[in-house]
C-alpha cells in the first residue's frame, strides 16, 4: 500500500538475515536493527561507519 501511495517503508528491529530477506521480498525500502549493529554510544558512530560502509540497507 505504501508504494502505491509513493511512500517509502522502513522496517525496525531486523535481527537476522531471514527477517531481512523476507522484508526485501516484500519490497521494504529501508531497515535497521541488531542485524547490523546493537545500539552504540554517539562517539562510536564515526568509527562504525568507517569500518562498515554498508551498515544501512537502502534499495533503489
Amino acid at each position: 500500500m505504501a508504494a502505491s501511495l509513493g511512500l517509502k517503508t522502513i522496517a525496525e528491529g531486523i535481527e537476522d538475515e531471514a527477517i531481512l530477506n523476507k522484508l526485501l521480498a516484500l519490497g521494504c525500502d529501508i531497515g535497521q536493527g541488531y542485524y547490523w549493529s546493537k545500539p552504540i554510544p554517539q562517539d562510536a558512530l564515526p568509527e562504525l561507519l568507517r569500518n562498515h560502509q554498508q551498515n544501512a540497507w537502502l534499495s533503489a
